[in-house]
């Protein structure tokens, strides 16, 4: 089994020293740039399975480089996972960050202990539907197919782009399709653990899926809210 490869964007050399030995030690390839376009250009030459990117940049934003990154021409470099590190009191940042294309983020300052696990959880879920195929490896809800083991969705034989992150929780969704879940059931479900996070982020990956999904994302007949619960994956679709 190969060794899962990161690649951190980060401008504190300290931070990142410290970080790398911390991952390295966990049994990860580390590499490290200390700014956006330097980084752009090692996504490229080494083609990391994960990037931790930084908010603040001295040549740009994280958010910049995530965009760029989710443009790039190659299909898996443009999907790579994305773990943003953000500023703790700054939640705008957090939320564009998720609707631009990040898998996960983690405030400033972290313990390395949080950021592994998030590591783990984000990689594990890109490899837990890749190898077994079932009967069931395809869900189809009307016009709306998901291919688990591919890790694709199609509207009407049109690719729905969505993060791996989104892929996952639409899978938690279908696979419960007809049950009202809870915020705090779909994050678990999704992460394997609980962890610290922000409120809003499962609303918006959410607003995202519906867009990717729905005919009408201000009018859903997929993915439902109940109000003051969470949501639930309508079973009869059209």
């Amino acid at each position: 089994m190969s060794t899962p490869q990161l690649l951190m964007i980060e401008d504190d050399a300290r931070l990142a020293q410290m970080v790398g030995e911390y991952l390295t030690q966990s049994g990860f390839g580390f590499h490290h740039a200390l700014d956006g376009g330097s980084g752009l250009d090692m996504l490229q030459q080494r083609s990391p399975d994960l990037v931790i990117l930084d908010l603040m940049l001295p040549d740009t934003d994280g958010l910049e480089v995530c965009r760029r990154i989710r443009a790039l021409p190659n299909n898996a470099l443009a999907k790579v996972a994305v773990l943003m590190l953000t500023a703790k009191g700054d939640p705008m940042d957090r939320i564009i960050g998720l609707e631009i294309g990040a898998d996960d983020y983690l405030p400033k300052p972290f313990e390395p202990r949080e950021l592994l696990a998030r590591i783990r959880a984000v990689l594990r879920r890109r490899s837990e539907t890749g190898s077994d195929a079932t009967p069931a490896a395809v869900m189809r809800f009307g016009s709306l197919e998901i291919d688990r083991n591919a890790r694709s969705v199609t509207v009407a034989g049109a690719a729905a782009e969505l993060t791996s992150y989104q892929f996952d929780l639409l899978v938690t969704m279908a696979e419960r399709a007809g049950r009202v879940l809870t915020r705090d059931q779909i994050m678990e479900a999704v992460r394997g653990r609980e962890l610290e996070a922000f409120d809003r982020s499962i609303d918006v990956h959410m607003g995202r899926i519906r867009a990717a999904i729905e005919v009408d994302a201000k009018n859903p007949k997929r993915i439902l809210t109940v109000r003051g619960v969470g949501y639930v994956f309508a079973k009869q679709q059209d």
